[in-house]
């Protein structure tokens, strides 16, 4: 506090000399106790309406800094100790070729040494994607590649997932559907605090933004996919599941599985073997060459004993869907979606988007009698645009390319719109990307004119 000599003598008009007597004296320690309770009270009222204001822990030295995980910032971003890691081994190589040993251990190791990041770890999950090295020759193909990444990012940020966009071979040799294998071992190696690592191919779209995977239903499991056990044992379809999208666990035995599916593909010196093989195994394979799909089905065929327990087959819902039983539906689930709002005033409050999840939850309570996969009115977590190609535009000729590019863009805005109500607007026609319009406060119970 300052003292009053140095506010009175100095400063204030109504000071009196020192050399009057003590009554006088009394006047000014009056007046300064006067000044000093009128600055106790405008501090009071200040920190009565402005309670969050601390100028103590605005400024921190950073020499005394609390760890992020103790502070509640959670894990700690800045701090990477000096210990030694599996990163300062010269042998570690991220290259698909050279394999990977005892890595369970090695992660432990790194994971110990970063205690932030141990928290939470179990559920954590790193999204995966790419596209080619190239321009698309396709003419819309790289806006619709654009807004592809764009819907990934989208559900990553409402989920809080981390999302790595790849655009080259890290493998000369592992293109086209290969490709993946390579970017999703050096994926493992980059993070080691996350437990999944989990790939989506680009032609492969979000479309629940709120639904979140169910971890631990796959508390067993290494690997996620999208396939029914029947058709792999019994019928030998090359179809059986889809490797578009899966989810891998970061672990040892992940490593030697990428391993042993990588020596199924390009980079093996017995690669053609490998396609008859394939082929005459899979009598519905249409092509000769080994892929990565039929690749990992002859693995669950040949050797259901070392592979089943360990890979979960998901069929309760759509992981993945085909886009032709999917995208003509889209109207229909949003119908369905609103009227179950229209009765359900927590669903149309609105809310900040990083509480996505909690509303998410909400609904489940509601779409009990939707279903799930084939003939549901659920919205599909995951629409698969398997066989457009969207970039070199050599689709399937099962389906013209219209098809393929407009149930593209209906199920961008089908996802867009979970989005964007969020931030006060919506796709009116699902066809047309140009047009948005501002959503009433409490749509859809009032839908009037907008």
């Amino acid at each position: 506090m300052v003292s009053p000599e140095f506010s009175l003598s100095q400063f204030s008009p109504m000071a009196k000399p020192r050399n009057r007597s003590f009554w006088c004296l009394s006047d000014s320690f009056l007046y300064c106790g006067g000044v000093f309770l009128a600055i106790l009270l405008v501090c009071s009222f200040w920190s009565f309406f402005t309670p969050t204001l601390n100028f103590s822990s605005a400024i921190t030295d950073p020499s005394s800094a609390v760890s992020c995980k103790e502070s509640g910032f959670g894990v700690n971003l800045k701090s990477d100790p000096k210990d030694l890691t599996f990163y300062d081994d010269p042998e570690l190589s991220y290259s698909i070729e050279k394999p990977v040993k005892n890595w369970d251990e090695k992660r432990k190791q790194w994971l110990n040494h970063h205690p932030s990041f141990a928290a939470g770890a179990s559920e954590r999950i790193i999204v995966v994607t790419g596209s080619q090295p190239k321009p698309c020759k396709n003419p819309i193909g790289d806006h619709l590649l654009l807004r592809s990444f764009k819907n990934k990012v989208d559900y990553c940020r409402i989920h809080g997932y981390d999302i790595f966009y790849n655009n080259l071979l890290l493998h000369p040799k592992m293109g086209s559907y290969w490709a993946k294998l390579p970017v999703v071992k050096a994926a493992m190696l980059t993070h080691p605090e996350a437990e999944w690592i989990w790939w989506v191919d680009s032609d492969a779209l979000f479309t629940d933004m709120e639904f979140k995977l169910p971890l631990q239903r796959y508390k067993n499991h290494n690997l996620v996919v999208h396939g029914w056990p029947e058709l792999i044992y019994d019928k030998k379809s090359w179809t059986s599941l889809n490797a578009g999208v899966f989810l891998i666990r970061n672990c040892q035995w992940s490593m030697d599985l990428i391993e042993t599916w990588s020596n199924m593909g390009p980079i093996s010196k017995d690669y053609k073997k490998w396609g008859e093989i394939q082929r005459s195994t899979f009598k519905d394979k249409l092509f000769p060459e080994s892929d990565d799909q039929t690749a990992l089905i002859y693995l669950l065929y040949n050797h259901k004993e070392k592979y089943y327990d360990h890979i979960y087959l998901e069929g309760e819902f759509y992981f993945e869907g085909y886009w032709v039983e999917i995208f003509g539906r889209y109207e229909n689930t949003t119908e369905m979606y609103l009227a179950i709002e229209r009765g359900a005033a927590e669903l149309r409050r609105r809310h900040a988007e990083k509480v996505s999840e909690q509303y998410g939850a909400f609904r489940e309570e509601y779409l009990k009698s939707a279903g799930n996969g084939k003939g549901s009115w659920r919205r599909p977590l995951i629409t698969h645009f398997t066989g457009c190609q969207p970039c070199n535009g050599d689709h399937n000729k099962m389906y013209d390319g219209e098809s393929c590019w407009n149930g593209m863009v209906k199920a961008l805005n089908f996802a867009d719109n979970q989005v964007l109500r969020k931030y006060g607007f919506i796709h009116p026609d699902l066809l047309d990307s140009s047009i948005v319009s501002e959503v009433p406060f409490d749509y859809p119970a009032d839908e009037g004119p907008w």
